[in-house]
């Protein structure tokens, strides 16, 4: 089934009588570079939205929560649990991780070399966070920080 999320929650808004929820819209284009070598031989980063996290780690608190969560790629899924802002969205994720932390297809894709390897800690963060500046100094700088010292070649972004 697909959701159609930024029109449902403008329409919610709309409903409420909220002030019209106020989209991000970027000024520039994000600073994409091509790779330097085949995707073959590229250490990838994972970052998901979907709020995942670890048995044993803290669960995401629901308001503005910019942190983030290891999850070490051989993580088995019975050990991977959700905690989201638009908890509605997580039936299916928490019957199969692997919809939005497609993690199982990642190490398939480092056996077969289709990647030349899958860095050692996938990244989680909870996506529904309403301050975009928090998100510029405090999410990102973290999460560039992490695929630093993992010294990845890409990044794969999965949104929820």
């Amino acid at each position: 089934m697909s959701i159609e999320y930024m029109n449902s929650i403008t329409e919610r808004y709309e409903r409420l009588g909220y002030t019209p929820y106020r989209w991000v819209h970027a000024e520039d284009a994000p600073p994409f570079h091509p790779l330097h070598k085949p995707l073959s031989q590229c250490r990838l980063g994972v970052v998901s939205t979907s709020g995942a996290y670890v048995v044993g780690q803290v669960a995401y608190h629901y308001k503005d929560d910019t942190s983030v969560r290891g999850i070490p790629k051989d993580t088995p899924n019975d050990a991977i649990h959700f905690s989201h802002i638009t908890e509605n969205y997580l039936e299916n994720p928490r019957k199969d991780p692997n919809c939005i932390l497609p993690i199982e297809a990642l190490r398939e894709a480092e056996k077969n070399g289709q990647i030349g390897e899958l860095a050692p800690e996938l990244f989680s963060c909870m996506g529904g966070v309403y301050s975009q500046r928090r998100v510029r100094e405090e999410m990102i700088p973290d999460l560039r920080a992490k695929f630093q010292a993992q010294a990845v070649d890409t990044v794969l972004l999965v949104p929820m």
